[in-house]
């Protein structure tokens, strides 16, 4: 039986997409990681300098880029109040919810990270913003100790019903993270990452999450693949440890876990490598992507120099951009994921769709 949605889902989760129920999202929601290469570049500086350069960097990707997406993910505190005049109508909206840099705590000696939500933030303010979805991030390994994945889980799940109570989709980000320093750049886990990978996946698709979209990390590192190991994305030599074929494989193994539409992360790999993961992504079954730093990063390059900077997002942006979107044009329409059979239709056809709504009792027309 396919699964029914609100009328309220049902519309949000189409302003989102493109005409055929693609996301070609663009996300500019970081905060820890755009406060860390503004300090590469200044040094430490004072905290409202700081909140006026991440602010200004949001506010001009969103300028010249929310235009080519189809749904733009920024945060309530550097980026909404600054960017939200740049969103072109046509465009979706998603608003974070987690705080930024999650709390870290000690266990065995292990660098376990636990979820917050920003202070004073609810589904029922972004709702009153404008949002059409929220998403959470939540780093997680299925082999992190069991206070920690049980305090993610929970996380999860008290955002989902929020999300159900106010009728708005819900898009769950998890990522992979060291637990020692330097661990997901190595060989051994690379090999692990797809298990990791595929049993998150498994476990947020549970019904009790109330999750709308999973925004997934690729199931593979694709620079220890033979076929791009010799350093064909940044020049550094690894040892292979799987084929593309076998990567291809971990992506339908992932699609079938996936009891809901997925949607590839970039992780911020370069913007070749990322291509490549939305290809193999989409064969398999993913709905599209949505993507930061490996469409935008570059205008970091030339921070603080607003000139040059903006030169840089309306080229070679707008480049990356387009090309992400002609990558994601196969992509499978949300819609047709098994979650829903295939089988949507808009109001009037189908109302069983609908489980919450009714419409109004006729007026009478002078």
């Amino acid at each position: 039986m396919p699964t029914r949605l609100s009328a309220g889902k049902w519309q949000r989760l189409r302003s989102l997409t493109d005409g055929q129920g693609r996301f070609k999202m663009m996300a500019i929601d970081q905060r820890d990681s755009m406060r860390e290469a503004i300090r590469r570049k200044l040094g430490e500086i004072p905290k409202d300098e700081m909140f006026r350069h991440v602010a200004k960097v949001k506010e001009l990707v969103v300028k010249h880029l929310s235009r080519l997406s189809t749904a733009t993910l920024t945060d309530p505190v550097y980026g909404y109040p600054y960017s939200i005049q740049h969103l072109p109508p046509q465009v979706g909206l998603l608003l974070a919810y987690e705080e930024s840099p999650p709390e870290r705590v000690d266990v065995n000696g292990r660098k376990e990270r636990r979820a917050t939500l920003i202070e004073d933030w609810s589904v029922e303010k972004a709702q009153r913003a404008g949002a059409d979805a929220i998403k959470l991030l939540v780093h997680y390994r299925p082999d992190a100790s069991k206070e920690t994945c049980l305090w993610q889980q929970e996380v999860v799940r008290r955002v989902g019903e929020e999300c159900q109570r106010y009728d708005m989709p819900f898009l769950l980000e998890f990522t992979g993270y060291d637990l020692t320093p330097g661990e997901t750049k190595t060989a051994e886990y690379a090999q692990r990452r797809p298990q990791i990978v595929i049993e998150s996946v498994r476990e947020f698709s549970k019904p009790e999450y109330g999750v709308d979209i999973l925004k997934v990390e690729f199931p593979a590192d694709l620079k220890f693949t033979k076929e791009f190991a010799s350093g064909a994305f940044d020049r550094k030599e690894r040892p292979s440890v799987y084929g593309l074929e076998e990567v291809k494989e971990y992506c339908r193994q992932l699609n079938e876990a996936s009891g809901t539409p997925w949607v590839i992360l970039s992780a911020g790999v370069e913007i070749e490598e990322f291509l490549v993961q939305v290809e193999i992504a989409t064969e398999a079954g993913a709905s599209g992507f949505l993507c930061g730093r490996a469409i935008w990063k570059g205008v970091l390059d030339h921070f603080p120099n607003e000139a040059k900077m903006e030169e840089w997002l309306a080229t070679e942006g707008v480049y990356n951009f387009v090309r992400a979107n002609a990558y994601a044009e196969t992509a499978k329409p949300w819609f047709e994921h098994k979650k829903f059979g295939g089988q949507v239709e808009l109001a009037g056809k189908d109302p069983t769709w609908f489980s919450d709504y009714a419409p109004p009792a006729a007026v009478g027309v002078r």
